[in-house]
């Protein structure tokens, strides 16, 4: 008796004492994240309600800095039906859903070509979009304003203070990174899908259309939401093609509101750039089961 209660008494001591051991061990191996977590988690939030207080604050400045929601005034966004807000919001969306659009018909265009075909200057032309693609579209910009300058004397739709130039300016550029990431995407799709229906007399072009295109639905997704978020945030290129105020794009013309340091109107642009950034969380809402398969795969399975 004293034998099994010495046994029992000595694994119970023994199962305490491993206790500290597996919590050390779970808060080196998993524990840690958690306040990592937390830390990053705060450090992205801060700024959105840094915007979210000052768009409310009733005196239409960045007071929301002293105190997050002090106040709680609608005014600045009644305020942007005063101005061209929503031309800019429309014009915006065009020339982004037309450039994402545009940007995944030519990347999946020339990385099935470069996946499935063999021909001459195969190898250097990958190497050449790896080139280009190092260099920002901005870096250009004095031989864009140049280029359409002198085309829009030819064909004035295409030229300064056009939608559609800035439309082009931009597919222009994507290429580059585009067909790579979906270069490594369509390798990881079997070739026998292609004989078979080749077999069967189908053609390239319906072998890409309604074999090849509904298996990379994930990378197409991730250039789309990429590519619209390029032309929807950017402001230099914007701003040399597009210059009267109802073409201008949203970065362009609430850029206006603030650029001046006496007359800026920080509530407005906190109202503003709270509603612009619907769109985009919508966009990555909807795509957002796609990315982390249309980023791996792509970027593993070259």
């Amino acid at each position: 008796m004293s034998t099994a209660t010495e046994l029992v008494t000595t694994g119970g001591r023994g199962h305490d004492h491993r206790r500290p051991a597996r919590r050390a061990r779970w808060w080196a191996e998993v524990g840690w994240k958690y306040p990592v977590a937390v830390v990053i988690i705060a450090y992205a939030i801060a700024p959105l309600l840094y915007v979210l207080s000052a768009s409310l604050d009733s005196g239409g400045s960045l007071a929301g800095s002293n105190a997050l929601f002090a106040s709680f005034d609608l005014g600045s966004y009644a305020a942007l039906a005063e101005t061209h807000f929503w031309t800019w919001m429309g014009n915006t969306l065009i020339v982004g859903g037309a450039s994402a659009i545009g940007a995944v018909i030519m990347g999946a265009a020339a990385a099935y070509a470069f996946s499935r075909f063999r021909f001459a200057g195969r190898r250097a032309g990958l190497t050449s979009l790896l080139i280009v693609q190092m260099f920002p579209q901005t870096v250009a910009f004095v031989a864009v304003f140049l280029l359409l300058l002198a085309l829009g004397e030819v064909v004035p739709v295409l030229g300064i203070n056009s939608r559609l130039a800035l439309i082009c300016v931009y597919l222009g550029g994507a290429l580059g990174a585009n067909t790579f990431l979906m270069y490594g995407y369509f390798n990881s799709i079997p070739t026998d899908l292609d004989e078979s229906a080749r077999i069967d007399g189908a053609s390239h072009a319906q072998v890409f259309w309604r074999i090849i295109m509904p298996l990379v639905t994930p990378v197409l997704a991730v250039v789309g939401l990429l590519a619209f978020i390029a032309a929807f945030g950017d402001f230099i290129l914007a701003k040399i093609v597009l210059t009267s105020e109802d073409h201008w794009t949203l970065a362009v013309g609430m850029y206006q509101w603030v650029s001046n340091q006496l007359t800026s109107r920080w509530g407005l642009f906190a109202a503003g750039a709270v509603l612009a950034s619907l769109p985009v969380l919508v966009l990555f809402l909807s795509v957002q089961r796609y990315i982390v398969g249309g980023l791996t795969a792509g970027s593993v399975k070259g």
